[in-house]
């Protein structure tokens, strides 16, 4: 059912993908695509994904390894970093289409020749009745500076809009980055658990085999088997006890790797693994299609970054078109500091207006403009390719669900049967009535049957959690 719940969306979404806002580029030809019309529509709005994290999982170890890793991981604080950086840069693009008013001061002092015209004029003229021009020249000056680009064609307004976008598109990526990182560390419990199982129904057959052991050695004695039964049972005891090795070392790179992810040195993890075989996978409810889109992070990053893209070219378009600026100052100057602030005679002000449009050689105008287009192009393969990927996920974990779930049902069956077996054969064994190979091979296949259900317990869980990860939960 899941399939036929989010292709139809899906379809629909690729198409408006596939005309999201490319007036400006004939480069993605316009396109129906259509849906299976074996595949319908739910109407069911129950959605798993709407669940958060913390009420998703129950095992209190497991919250607790989250929130930390929320909290320490590198790569989630390295993004967030980003995240500060993209705000910061929608300050300055709101900066731009407001005034720049900047103060001014200064001081200096002039001396010209006498024998120059501003020497002469200097020395023809008195500043007051009876008093020259002073030698040298001061020159005291303080005010401030205005300077407006005059946003016509909303080239400015429309770069901040892009900014923003930017933000959010960084915003849902850090969103996405959560959601993988809950999954991951999840994934990585639930593993840990499996291997502290498979750990003790190693040590548990081993018992078993020891007790199996000591029969054939006593049989031996008995004259009843050879010395190649004996070999044979101790060479499976070695063989089993060296396997305990294997999985302690998985258990110590699994414990490692979630430590890791949770930005601290190598420690011990804290767990319960005895409740595990009992451990039942939440059952999901996937929504409408619609949903997909709304609760995955890695859509909505794309669907902004796709609109930033859109908002660029609008950019790159202005540039063609004058810009115009309106540029003033008003302060006070004079060439002595007693006079710098009398007024009118110290007061200076102005006020200009000017244009400025592209004439000649406006190559560099019309690459940015190229390359806008192509961006956006890309933007919306990007978009597309982000939908598909949603629902190539959800179906295919949907399916391994179910999967699994026939699985795990069919292997404890033979792991029951495999388990009697054991007890059968070594009756058998005992009256003489089965070969020390059948009870060998037994005890080979019980314990591999129940170390199989124990990983296919653990692909459940896996299950489950990347599901919940695909429908788009996890990070709130």
């Amino acid at each position: 059912m899941l399939k036929k719940h989010i292709f139809q969306g899906v379809g629909t979404l690729l198409v408006a993908a596939t005309l999201y806002s490319c007036a400006p580029t004939q480069a993605i030809k316009k396109e129906n695509r259509e849906v299976p019309d074996t595949f319908q529509g739910s109407t069911d709005t129950t959605n798993s994904a709407q669940i958060v994290w913390s009420d998703f999982f129950s095992d209190p170890n497991l919250k607790a390894l989250i929130d930390t890793a929320l909290v320490r991981n590198q790569e989630l604080n390295q993004v967030m970093q980003e995240v500060i950086i993209t705000s910061t840069e929608i300050q300055a693009r709101k900066g731009e289409y407001l005034p720049f008013v900047n103060i001014q001061a200064g001081a200096g002092m002039d001396k010209v020749g006498r024998y120059t015209r501003n020497g002469v004029v200097e020395h023809n003229h008195e500043i007051a009745e009876g008093k020259e021009f002073p030698e040298p020249l001061g020159d005291l000056m303080f005010g401030a500076v205005a300077s407006w680009e005059l946003d016509v064609w909303k080239k400015l307004r429309n770069s901040k809009k892009a900014a923003v976008m930017n933000y959010l598109s960084t915003v849902e990526g850090k969103n996405f980055l959560t959601t993988k990182l809950v999954a991951e560390i999840a994934n990585s419990y639930f593993e840990l658990l499996a291997l502290d199982n498979q750990l003790d129904i190693l040590n548990q057959n081993i018992e078993i085999q020891k007790n199996a052991l000591k029969v054939v050695k006593m049989q031996k004695q008995a004259a009843k088997v050879t010395e190649l039964a004996v070999k044979r049972f101790e060479a499976e005891v070695a063989k089993n006890q060296s396997r305990i090795y294997e999985v302690r070392q998985r258990i110590t790179e699994t414990e490692n790797g979630i430590n890791f992810l949770l930005g601290r040195y190598p420690q011990h993890i804290q767990r319960s693994s005895a409740a595990f075989p009992d451990l039942m996978p939440q059952m999901l409810k996937e929504g409408i299609p619609s949903q997909l889109l709304a609760n995955r992070p890695d859509i909505r990053q794309a669907e902004m970054g796709l609109e930033a893209a859109k908002l660029d070219i609008k950019v790159a378009k202005a540039e063609f078109y004058p810009s115009f600026r309106i540029v003033g100052g008003i302060g006070y100057n004079a060439f002595n500091a007693k006079y710098l602030l009398t007024t009118p005679e110290s007061l200076i002000f102005n006020l200009a207006g000017d244009m400025v449009a592209p004439l000649v050689n406006r190559n560099a105008i019309k690459a940015n403009y190229q390359a806008a287009n192509a961006k956006q192009v890309a933007a919306v393969y990007e978009y597309e390719k982000t939908i598909l990927n949603g629902y190539v996920e959800v179906a295919n974990q949907m399916a391994k669900i179910e999967n699994l779930q026939q699985s795990f049902a069919l292997k404890s069956q033979q792991v029951q049967a495999l388990t009697e077996s054991i007890t059968i054969s070594n009756n058998l064994f005992s009256s003489a009535r089965a070969d020390y190979m059948e009870v060998l091979l037994t005890q080979r296949e019980a314990l591999e049957s129940r170390m199989e259900l124990i990983e296919t317990k653990m692909q459940q869980m896996n299950a489950m959690v990347n599901m919940y990860q695909a429908l788009g939960g996890g990070w709130n």
